[in-house]
């Protein structure tokens, strides 16, 4: 099985009353972007107003992709510290959002364990959006 092409990978917690500030301060670090419910987000295509709470924390894109290596960012970022990790659990969905790009048939992904150990312990669900080969129609 051949590694793939190409990874991107970032950390979303999502909630109906979130202040960026306040996930920021229990988890150590400002976000790559984050708003709160109501706000106006704007970007080069068009207004609209954010219908719920968002902190987002990115990690470098990998080419190969190498989940670990991002992982290993996001978290290297973040406390340790697990009842700040269930604090935020307890208002707020977290997840690690990956989008994992193919170039060929059969690529695939290894993940170590602890990496699934380290975010597990977190509470933070993996969610994994896989792109075919077709590179025209894969976002960049």
């Amino acid at each position: 099985m051949a590694n793939l092409a190409r990874a991107v990978a970032c950390l979303r917690i999502f909630g109906e009353d979130l202040v960026p500030d306040d996930v920021s301060a229990l988890l150590g670090s400002e976000p790559t972007e984050g708003w709160m419910k109501g706000d106006e987000l704007i970007s080069s295509r068009a207004m609209r107003i954010a219908p719920i709470g968002l902190w987002r924390l990115e990690a470098d894109e990998t080419e190969p992709a190498d989940f670990d290596v991002q992982v290993s960012a996001i978290l290297g970022r973040l406390t340790s510290d697990l009842s700040a990790w269930a604090a935020v659990r307890t208002q707020h969905e977290v997840d690690l959002f990956c989008g994992w790009f193919m170039e060929h048939v059969n690529e695939g992904v290894s993940i170590e364990p602890g990496t699934m150990m380290a975010l597990g312990a977190r509470g933070i669900a993996l969610t994994v959006d896989l792109y075919a080969g077709d590179s025209e129609n894969s976002p960049r």
